[in-house]
């Protein structure tokens, strides 16, 4: 007998949304369609069912910088989102995870609070080379590395040298690199201009990263990555140009993908100089027209999956007057699935961009489909309904957001995750259970 049945749903698949049940049973899909007996039972006729929303870009900032967000918050607001499973990146914990010493302080805290599954990202510097792999057997998904200062001291940009030399060794180690790509000479060069010039506005900020800034640094990312041999992944793509730079790339056999963020697809330069703080990120996001060029590339295909770059940080550090000064980083992790049907993307589109294209890009075992055998991870979607986002209802530590205010489309009712309850629409705001566990890639991609 199963443990629950979500009785005449619409279940969302990659080949489309028919009617139908879900059966759960010892935390997994046990069957899907017109399944058996169970001993819980939920009507959900009228809700669409998605598989958990996977976001492989987020910075929890933990341990060392809870106070910035924290598992806790990080992963309720992911699971009243929809999602089911969070990749943490290395660089905003303190320390960042460089070594192995920082990936099981990072894993206990993790364990201990997160109320989603997650995965870990190992860092790429020049101070950690010789830890990649161990970092490797230990389980992360990949390792990131910054074309650009991270923000972060303790977390250095990778020059070329190192940049090539981590490429080889995680083609060696059979995982990917997640490139920062924007030019630090480019960048440097005319953020430093516009400061002795006196500016200090979002305006000047903005036009200290132009897209020729990221377009020059994927172009070499990708001829590094080729000449080792290794998977890259472009993380934050704002730009169209860039996604067709990624799928060259591809067509001449360079293993690479990209991303982009729900930022960069809803909101532009004329968005950033009205809200200021809460839109500044790096990239920046792009005039109207690199928007929707964006878009057409997302919907082209160009673009392989979309995560939010979650990271956020004390209103403080979002307080200056100063553009430059401002700490750098957009909060949207509850955001993303609610965005991205504003844009008019279907739903088996938005599943595969948030949940089959993440689990299989990275190897996560029976994560991303609503099929047996799989982890129950599941989100109950009302398309009849919006959402409003307010400081209330947004479980983010920081309320901070460009989100707050705005209506979107959609609302979650309920989120699960290995067939337990993480999320209930309505429910009194505390925050769910503990579920959550470490999940490893698999040494080949999954299907």
């Amino acid at each position: 007998m199963l443990d629950l049945a979500l009785r005449g749903g619409l279940v969302v698949t990659p080949e489309g949304v028919r009617e139908g049940d879900v059966g759960f049973e010892g935390g997994m899909v046990a069957e899907v369609g017109a399944v058996g007996r169970a001993r819980a039972e939920r009507d959900v006729r009228g809700l669409y069912v998605l598989p958990g929303l996977i976001d492989v870009h987020v910075h929890f900032n933990e341990p060392g910088r809870t106070h910035w967000e924290g598992f806790a918050t990080g992963s309720a607001a992911l699971a009243a989102g929809g999602g089911t499973l969070f990749a943490e990146m290395p660089l905003n914990a303190h320390p960042p995870l460089l070594r192995a010493a920082d990936f099981h302080a990072k894993v206990a805290a993790a364990a201990a609070l997160s109320r989603t599954d997650f995965a870990l990202w190992g860092g790429l510097t020049p101070d950690n080379l010789e830890h990649l792999a161990e970092l490797a057997e230990l389980g992360v998904v990949g390792f990131k590395a910054f074309m650009c200062p991270s923000g972060i001291p303790e977390f250095r940009a990778a020059d070329d040298e190192t940049l090539f030399e981590g490429l080889t060794r995680a083609a060696m180690l059979g995982l990917p690199v997640a490139v920062h790509a924007e030019s630090a000479a480019i960048t440097g060069a005319l953020a430093a201009r516009a400061r002795a010039a006196g500016g200090r506005g979002v305006r000047d900020y903005l036009a200290s990263r132009p897209p020729v800034a990221e377009l020059e640094a994927v172009s070499r990312a990708l001829y590094l990555a080729e000449a080792a041999g290794a998977e890259v992944h472009l993380v934050h793509l704002s730009t169209a140009r860039a996604t067709q730079l990624v799928a060259a790339a591809r067509a001449r056999g360079v293993r690479a993908s990209c991303e982009t963020c729900p930022h960069y697809l809803l909101f532009t330069d004329e968005d950033a100089a009205r809200l200021g703080a809460p839109l500044k990120c790096a990239p920046p996001v792009r005039s109207a027209a690199e928007r929707q060029a964006l878009l057409g590339a997302l919907c082209a295909g160009e673009v392989d999956l979309v995560a939010s770059d979650h990271s956020p940080a004390p209103p403080e550090l979002k307080a200056s007057e100063d553009a430059f000064a401002v700490w750098g980083g957009v909060s949207g992790v509850q955001t993303t699935r609610a965005a991205l049907l504003s844009l008019g993307l279907t739903l088996p589109e938005v599943a595969r961009l948030t949940a089959a294209a993440p689990a299989a890009r990275f190897r996560l075992p029976r994560k991303g489909r609503l099929a047996p055998g799989m982890d129950a991870d599941v989100t109950l979607l009302d398309l009849s309904a919006t959402t409003t986002f307010t400081p209330e209802n947004l479980l983010t530590r920081h309320k901070v957001s460009p989100y707050v205010g705005r209506t979107l489309p959609g609302r979650v009712v309920a989120t699960y995750g290995r067939g337990r309850l993480l999320f209930e629409a309505g429910a009194p705001p505390t925050l769910p259970p503990v579920t959550g566990r470490f999940v490893r890639p698999t040494a080949e991609r999954t299907p």
